[in-house]
């Protein structure tokens, strides 16, 4: 315990979700976790525990055909895990086993569900956990009317338990593989009712847990809706339709893709909502025009929002850098937002974050692209969706050698555990900034 007094919140929530990394690890490396009974190679068990933890979905072997049963229970187990957050997995735990909770347990489950503030932790934390399960249980009910038609009861249940967790927790990990290797939901795209049961499950996991805690007190008087919810609902509506009208009128209503109206219209929508963080996928991406696979880099980079199952940028930094924007644009002094003021170190961070991941992006492509000697659209593509912690591929995963995969886990970890987590981890609580400098102006633009 003297120890970890001694670390601040951010480097518990760090070390917390690489141990469970490292655990995963170790039991996918397990002769019982594959389905041939063979010990995996450390790095292929690290990146997929890796992915899995941080609800990415980018595998190097194939979930269907490679993994055991107690290798995809792993898998889901630390899907789960990771779509919760650790801690607050950790302090349900101590929560059911009658422990007391302190301060420092509840700084910590604020930091890592992005609470505002530690007030009402506990509740908060425990309606996060229970509606998780609800809406996985009845994902997986929904889910069981299609795959037990095909899989039969024991394999249909099992299917629907393991896409519905997959979906909610924009996971992105999949067992159709039976049907074809790393063919996501392909064999399955012009499927209407299997298709929105896994949007919804997708939208309600990667909108947040604060905004579902809105609308279960507020119900439906927006009004009362806190600046954050009606951020994150706005720009997630406006992320699902503005690309889904793009791809399909650019892509999916050319004949090339032989699909109906109706298909190319669910299409549209699937690829709209899975590019932000789901990891899913009913077409062949490599096949998308190329204003749709920037568009997509453009999406996976924003990803879902804060104190969700959903990594990247998040909504709200998008909507505050917009706004932002728009103030400059207009000569306000102030940021604002919904009838509110931003605060000035808000608008700092949203910029931090939007640059600490471009430069991940970017020296990461470059990097892949110099490693692997492969088009630089794929790395790119590949990059945009580790960070994101997407897990949507061009096919290139499978083809890295062990220096480009690296990069990605590092990639997919700082996507999962957020940009300025890992700066606030490395760099020292105290302020270096108590004597204020002089100021001199400097023009930008």
């Amino acid at each position: 315990m003297k120890i970890l007094r001694r670390l601040s919140a951010f480097q518990i929530i760090i070390i917390s979700f690489a141990l469970i990394v490292l655990l995963g690890t170790g039991l996918l490396m397990l002769p019982i976790s594959s389905k041939e009974r063979v010990v995996t190679p450390f790095l292929d068990s690290l990146f997929t525990a890796t992915s899995a933890t941080c609800v990415t979905g980018l595998v190097v072997q194939d979930t269907a055909t490679y993994w055991s049963t107690f290798g995809k229970c792993v898998l889901l187990t630390l899907i789960q895990i990771g779509g919760l957050g650790v801690i607050t997995i950790a302090m349900w735990i101590a929560w059911i086993s009658g422990r007391k909770i302190g301060l420092m347990q509840r700084g910590l489950m604020q930091e890592s569900i992005s609470a505002s503030n530690t007030g009402g932790i506990i509740r908060f934390t425990l309606f996060s956990v229970k509606i998780t399960l609800a809406l996985e249980a009845l994902g997986a009910f929904f889910l069981s009317f299609r795959f037990c038609k095909e899989y039969g009861l024991l394999d249909g249940i099992k299917y629907s338990v393991f896409h519905s967790v997959s979906a909610f927790c924009n996971a992105g990990f999949d067992l159709m593989g039976t049907k074809e290797k790393f063919s996501s939901l392909t064999s399955v795209s012009s499927e209407w009712y299997l298709n929105i049961i896994i949007i919804l499950l997708i939208v309600i996991g990667g909108i947040g847990f604060n905004t579902w805690n809105d609308i279960v007190v507020n119900k439906f008087k927006i009004k009362k809706y806190s600046m954050q919810s009606k951020a994150i609902l706005l720009t997630s509506l406006l992320l699902i339709v503005i690309p889904a009208v793009y791809f399909y009128f650019f892509d999916f209503s050319d004949s090339r893709w032989s699909m109906s109206t109706s298909h190319g219209v669910l299409a549209s929508l699937f690829q709209s909502v899975t590019m932000r963080t789901a990891g899913f996928n009913t077409v062949d991406l490599s096949q998308m025009s190329g204003g749709s696979t920037v568009i997509m880099i453009f999406l996976m980079l924003i990803g879902g929002s804060p104190g969700s199952t959903a990594g990247g940028l998040k909504t709200t930094t998008v909507a505050v850098l917009f706004a932002s924007t728009f103030s400059v644009f207009r000569r306000n002094k102030q940021t604002k937002m919904f009838g509110r003021s931003i605060s000035e170190e808000t608008v700092q961070n949203a910029s931090a974050i939007l640059m600490l991941y471009l430069m991940l992006f970017m020296a990461s492509a470059v990097g892949i692209f110099t490693i692997e000697g492969v088009p630089i659209r794929e790395c790119l593509f590949e990059c945009a969706s580790a960070v994101g912690t997407v897990g949507l591929s061009l096919g290139l995963t499978t083809q890295l050698c062990s220096a480009s995969r690296i990069i990605i886990i590092l990639l997919m970890f700082i996507g999962r555990v957020g940009g300025l987590t890992m700066i606030y981890a490395a760099v020292s609580k105290k302020q270096s900034d108590v004597a204020k400098l002089p100021q001199e102006r400097i023009t930008v633009g």
